[in-house]
This record gives structure tokens, sequence and C-alpha cells, in this order.
């Protein structure tokens, strides 16, 4: 760990988190580029994502003798290099033909864990042996309870430290770029099963913790009410989640869902988040708001279209030099330190939210990415 962030310089083809999004536009089709960038109906929720986080600012301390910064942790028992995870994402093979294999040797090779899909290739057990490093089994219920325990029989014999069920896919949203372009998903006309996710209920929640002992994330709450619920039924992991903007439509941004469901769960569970996190001062202010860890979704998919593993390493090292700079500047020397007396609420809006609009040199250049 570099003992003055501000100080280290960075050597490799990649400078900026914005140079992978370029890279990797030109090497996926339309259809594939619409999928990743978009969200569902207006796209409402994605901008909130975007715009609530935007609506933070930093309140800096100062000769606080930041020469060590700190930005590890640890996580239900895992050692993170960053508080930072990748999200589940649906087909990666998509974006590299190695799919979650791929990126989950970048995380490792970084130091943080992958969340790896149920709708993702190459499967569990073959993602679980390319993966040396920890690793999160993300699960879409598709069949019955007995179902779910195969299911969860087979993550802890592949070696996976946590279980994540994603609960906010009821239904199938209406996500208009696929639509209008006629696109057609592959891996979701595959899908059966689905009235099980419909039907899914917290009664199988608590079926599930009376049942198993390997430590449980629910992904998609976005109320106080239903962290306190998780809560009362034993889960680990609360995860704040609007599925990046993809599932309802006119949805709160994830960063303005956080503190209710901070004060809600109390240090009854851990708490992560995910929402167009897309720079270091996004993390910073999460954890500052409480979280434990966030989760990066699109902004790691770029990186693996662009470069694949290495890509993937790449973009989490650029990251944390963001994180670890933010973090001296704003006078923390570890996330333990970061608290709500960081941070301003409801700072005026200086740019228009948009899913690239965290960074605004790609606007500058000929090369730069149609939304």
């Amino acid at each position: 760990m570099p003992e003055a962030p501000h100080l280290t310089e960075l050597t490799g083809d990649y400078q900026c988190l914005h140079e992978f999004i370029p890279a990797a536009r030109a090497k996926l089709t339309s259809n594939i580029w619409g999928y990743l960038v978009g969200a569902t109906e207006s796209e409402t929720t994605l901008r909130r994502n975007r715009a609530a986080l935007d609506a933070i600012a930093l309140r800096p301390r100062v000769l606080r003798d930041v020469s060590n910064v700190d930005a590890s942790t640890t996580f239900l028992g895992m050692k993170l290099r960053l508080p930072v995870m990748l999200a589940p994402v649906g087909s990666l093979e998509s974006f590299d033909a190695g799919g979650a294999a791929t990126a989950g040797r970048g995380a490792t090779e970084f130091g943080v864990p992958i969340i790896v899909s149920s709708v993702t290739k190459p499967g569990l057990e073959e993602t679980a042996e390319a993966v040396a490093g920890p690793k999160i089994f993300q699960l879409y219920v598709r069949g019955d309870d007995a179902w779910v325990d195969d299911v969860v029989r087979r993550a802890v014999d592949a070696g996976y430290d946590a279980f994540c069920i994603t609960v906010d896919t009821a239904a199938y949203s209406r996500r208009e770029r696929d639509i209008a372009a006629r696109f057609v998903k592959p891996w979701r006309t595959a899908a059966t099963g689905h009235n099980f996710q419909a039907s899914f209920s917290w009664d199988n929640v608590k079926r599930f913790r009376d049942k198993h002992r390997i430590p449980l994330i629910l992904k998609g709450i976005a109320t106080a009410e239903d962290a306190a619920i998780a809560c009362e039924h034993g889960v680990d992991v609360v995860y704040v989640s609007n599925h990046g903007g993809r599932q309802l439509d006119h949805g709160r941004g994830a960063m303005d869902v956080l503190p209710e469901v901070m004060d809600a769960v109390h240090g009854r569970a851990r708490v992560m988040i995910d929402g167009s996190i897309s720079r270091g001062t996004d993390v910073v202010k999460a954890i500052a708001l409480g979280a434990d860890a966030i989760a990066v979704g699109r902004l790691y998919c770029y990186a693996l279209a662009a470069e694949g593993d290495r890509g993937v390493q790449r973009l989490l090292e650029i990251l944390e030099q963001e994180v670890m700079v933010a973090m001296a500047l704003a006078g923390a020397r570890s996330l333990a330190e970061l608290n709500r007396s960081f941070l301003h609420l409801g700072a005026p809006p200086v740019t228009a939210p948009h899913v690239h609009s965290a960074f605004p040199l790609l606007f500058r250049t000929p090369e730069s990415p149609v939304e």
C-alpha cells in the first residue's frame, strides 16, 4: 500500500477510468452496448442514481497527518484491498468470451471479490475453479425450495464465501433500448421458472436462514421497511440496489435510500450498495454514509470488454488511487474514520445526470462513445 497516495504515479496504458469506455464501445456490437448502458423505460432511476451521488459534497478536514492512508477492509471474513466488489452482471460472456471467470481473475489479481451471477457463463463450478480469490454466488430463483437448496449446496462445495439472492426482479422490466432495437437477449428467452422468483417471499428467506449456514445477502433492498424485515430474518447483508436502474422505473437513487436503510439496520447486519458508482469519491461518500462495501457493475464491464482480466485489474488500480487520494484530501486515514461529518447533503447539481456524466472528458474527444 503506498505511503503517500497523492504522490504515487500510476503507470500503464490506461490512466483514467473513462478511457475504458471508448475502448469497450469499439469492441461491442450496438445491441450489446445498448444492453450495457441502458436501463428500464425512461431510464429515470438510472439518472437518479447518479444525481443522488452528485448531490453529496465532501467536507474535508485538514492538518490530520494523512501520510499513511489505508483503504482496505474485511467483509464477511474476506480481506478486501478496497471496499469494492464486482457486482453480479448477467451474460458477462457478451463482453469477454471468458465471462465471469475472466472478470473474477482480474478481481482476484487486485484483491477484491466478484459476485458471480447465476445467469452468466461459464457457470457456478467452472467460475469457482478459475477464481482463486474470494467470491460470492448470486441467484435468481428459478425453482422451488429443493432447487434452491441444491444450488446452495453446489455453491458451498465450490468454495463460495457467501450467497446472494436478488429480490427486485419479481417481474421482467421493459428495457426499451433492447425493445426498440428488436434485440432479444438469448439468456432471457432461455429463462424458465420465473414464477418462482415472483412468488419468493419472506417465508422463503426464513427457511433459507434456518437451513443454511452460509452468509446470506439480499440484493435489491430499497426501503427502510424491507431493511428492517431483512434484519429480523437474520440476513447477514442488506444490499441496497435498484438494479442499476434496470428494473423499476422512477425509483429513488440508491444513495438517497442508503441513510434510511442505515438507520433501520442499526448495526444488525452489514450493508452494501451499488448504483452508478463510478469514481473514488463515490466510494468515499458511500462509506461515509455507513455502507460497509460498494459494488461496481457497468464500470468493470467496460474494462472487461476493453482488456479482459487485465482491464478489470487495471480499472481497480485506478479506482483505488482515486479512493486514496480522496481520503487523504478529506482528512481520513482509514475507512473507519469516515462518517457523515465528512459529507454535505443537498449540494447543487453541476452536471445533468446520465450514464456517463461522471466522466466529462468523454465528451471532448472525437472517439467519444454514443449513449
